[in-house]
């Protein structure tokens, strides 16, 4: 029995209720923990609740004037409406404290091979505005976290959501320490794309077969070159063909397969790996959160972990 343990940081904010007509994008995040203490996969004693991620973290990404605003309940209508959510006061400390969960799992990551925040993935925030669901940008508010404090020196972002990961892109635009890979439909928001390290856009229907052989090529060939000692992994469900923005012909059981090579080539070469969920929009929400569960189930399985 392995005496590394899973942890995955949640906390009961991740679900805060929004106005009516924004409910649904936040109920995975009650049911995934629920669904995976309920068949025994983890118990309470894997779960960590995260504090808020302080502001001089927060500034080694994003705009003063921008966390202003956001403290201070000051964005416009328009920055609002790019986002997606009215702005309140909970609002922001949920996005402080996902981030800082996702901080926190960079340490249980080189601890134990892999750690894992319920949610996260918050790749369309850029350094002074939110758009798409994202007020900050988790994974590059860790990244370069990680980097200011000489925790990491080489950082592999695996942006596998159906869309593209702008803000991560743009963030690291001239960053060469931070390898962005994302894989995404070449036809789906944002339609403005922003230049990640490495692209792979998808024509709509793209299948397992041919998704999988693209991630496996690929993916082979950054850790080739590049040569990261901490990765973090979008595993965004939202390829799944049954997703109502995602365009993709993915099966349950290929996306499955996307998370289980993943894991299993990163815990081969005992790379570090953080995971946030990111998207998922089937109209079933049983469909999101059994494919997100299968992610937690994997990770667990892969790296042998209690």
């Amino acid at each position: 029995m392995s005496h590394k343990k899973l942890h995955i940081a949640w906390d009961p904010i991740y679900a805060h209720p929004l106005p009516e007509g924004h409910r649904f994008p936040m109920l995975k995040y009650e049911l995934i923990p629920g669904q995976l203490q309920y068949e025994g996969t983890i118990t309470a004693r894997h779960l960590f609740s995260p504090q808020c991620c302080t502001d001089e973290t927060v500034l080694l990404t994003h705009d003063a004037t921008y966390l202003h605003k956001l403290h201070t309940q000051t964005l416009s209508p328009k920055e609002q409406r790019a986002i997606g959510f009215p702005q309140s006061p909970v609002l922001t400390q949920r996005e402080l404290v996902i981030t800082q969960g996702t901080i926190d799992c960079c340490t249980h990551a080189f601890n134990n091979g892999v750690a894992l925040n319920v949610a996260g993935g918050t790749h369309h925030a850029f350094r002074d505005r939110g758009e798409g669901f994202c007020l900050l940008n988790d994974f590059a508010v860790a990244a370069n976290y990680m980097l200011h404090t000489n925790k990491a020196s080489r950082i592999l972002i695996i942006d596998l959501d159906v869309h593209q990961g702008n803000g991560t892109a743009a963030l690291f635009a001239e960053e060469p320490r931070v390898f962005t890979f994302s894989m995404h439909g070449a036809h789906n928001y944002p339609f403005r794309k922003e230049q990640s390290t490495l692209d792979i856009p998808l024509e709509d229907g793209t299948n397992d077969d041919t998704y999988l052989t693209l991630l496996k090529e690929n993916l082979a060939k950054i850790l080739g070159e590049f040569h990261p000692d901490l990765c973090f992994y979008l595993s965004g469900v939202d390829i799944l063909s049954t997703d109502k923005f995602g365009k993709l012909n993915i099966s349950m059981k290929g996306c499955s397969e996307r998370d289980r090579h993943v894991f299993s080539v990163l815990q081969q070469r005992q790379l570090p790996c953080v995971v946030a969920m990111g998207g998922g929009y089937s109209a079933d929400v049983r469909i999101i959160t059994e494919a997100h569960c299968n992610t937690f189930r994997l990770a667990k399985e892969v790296y042998g972990l209690d």
